[in-house]
């Protein structure tokens, strides 16, 4: 179980103790050691909950005071990026702000990046996961990472019992027998109970994130970079490639939502997927770390746990997972870029960020923190956030339409899956052209 934030103290002295060289002397050059000077009043804007973060700042403030001055303000995540854009463009934005993987793109031209001369991109990668990635950009880093938040598979122990399965699948394969196994229908065909709720995107929570994780374990991308280091669709396969990893992905995703398929389990007529594993009526979730808190709040009594991964393509020697990444990311129309740099980095040292993985339910994006020895749900979070791998997104919301388009042109019978991945590969060069 991990500790709660009221422990702060002994959490602060293992995490220093235990860190106090790998990583830490990158951030000391940065930062100086001057614990006790100023840095001025420094605002930070996310949608992290607002009660998590300001009490992080406030212990962290107790033995730096260079972060007495740095205060967070909550935005509602519906309207972020638009007030984000709008705030800074009249003057009264804030001078750091939480930044998401997906959104590093979009975001670019507001961002002063880290110069290349303080941060090197080898520098980077050694200091955080690969999931981190996106956040690197051709002039330094947009973003100091902090947090990480991987899928994991949710399992319920009734649901399996009941059904005389012992446990959650290791392997995409398993996942069949299960499905033949738990998912309950009625003599209209109208499904009870389901094994799993996949193949939908409108009632399935991050389906957008499941189908990228199962494209990239089947060794397929979405974006690259061309010669010119500009960014394109990878989605379909190029000339002379005999896979096609999308394709695969997206069929073996649609197939549990056809009523005529075996391995029928899902419908868009079902409630919210994560609702529906709170409420007992779906036996496999596949979510986010910070998801767990909310699933014992939507139903107490429900027997659930963690899978010790999510499901992998047997026989494969390339372990993924998905999920999402987040970073502080100083805006160029901050009014004190110098504090924003210096609170961001301390937010991401070793102390500032196994502190924020605590309070927000998340993992550490630090490579030295991972290392560290860790038992039950930790180890298995730990292990996630290194297999986490994400992928440049020139826009997150209209990336989240081409894929409902992908999906859905499949379960509802208007196209065949290699025929959507090319449509959806069109659509994303229109989104990825000058």
């Amino acid at each position: 179980m991990r500790p709660g934030i009221s422990s702060f103290q002994i959490i602060l002295l293992s995490v220093f103790g235990t860190f106090a060289v790998a990583g830490v002397l990158i951030f000391a050059f940065l930062v100086g050691t001057n614990t006790g000077a100023t840095i001025g009043e420094v605002v930070i804007w996310g949608t992290f909950d607002d009660t998590a973060l300001s009490t992080v700042l406030r212990q962290l403030s107790e033995t730096d005071g260079r972060l007495r001055q740095v205060t967070y303000v909550q935005k509602d995540p519906e309207t972020y990026s638009v007030g984000l854009a709008n705030a800074l463009a009249s003057g009264t934005g804030p001078d750091l702000f939480v930044l998401r993987q997906d959104e590093t793109i979009t975001e670019a031209s507001k961002i002063a990046p880290i110069d290349l001369g303080q941060l090197s991109k080898e520098q980077f990668q050694a200091l955080w996961v690969e999931g981190a990635d996106p956040f690197w950009g051709s002039a330094g880093a947009l973003g100091i990472p902090f947090v990480v938040d991987p899928f994991v598979l949710y399992w319920n122990r009734d649901m399996f019992a009941t059904a005389g399965v012992a446990t959650p699948p290791q392997y995409w394969d398993e996942l069949f027998a299960i499905v033949r196994a738990i998912t309950k229908r009625d003599d209209a065909g109208t499904i009870q109970k389901s094994a799993i709720a996949l193949g939908e995107y409108a009632n399935v929570n991050h389906a957008k994130g499941i189908v990228s994780t199962l494209i990239m374990q089947a060794g397929g991308r979405i974006t690259g970079r061309d010669g010119a280091g500009s960014l394109v669709p990878a989605l379909a396969a190029r000339v002379g490639e005999t896979s096609q990893p999308s394709e695969s992905a997206l069929r073996f995703y649609t197939q549990f939502a056809n009523p005529s398929g075996t391995n029928y389990s899902w419908n868009r007529g079902l409630p919210e997927s994560r609702v529906a594993f709170a409420q007992g009526d779906v036996a496999l979730y596949i979510g986010p770390v910070s998801e767990e808190p909310l699933i014992r709040r939507l139903n107490p009594n429900l027997n659930f746990a963690i899978a010790t991964s999510v499901p992998q393509i047997r026989g494969s020697d390339r372990y993924v997972d998905g999920g999402y990444a987040y970073a502080f990311a100083v805006p160029r129309a901050s009014k004190n870029p110098g504090g924003a740099f210096t609170a961001a980095y301390l937010l991401a040292a070793p102390g500032g960020s196994q502190l924020l993985a605590l309070a927000l339910g998340q993992v550490s994006a630090r490579r030295d923190i991972l290392a560290a020895p860790a038992q039950g749900n930790d180890a298995v979070f730990k292990k996630m956030a290194l297999l986490l791998r994400t992928w440049e997104d020139p826009n997150a919301r209209e990336t989240e339409r081409i894929f409902r388009d992908m999906i859905e042109s499949v379960t509802s019978g208007a196209a065949q899956a290699l025929e959507a991945v090319q449509r959806a590969e069109q659509a994303m060069r229109q989104l990825t052209s000058p």
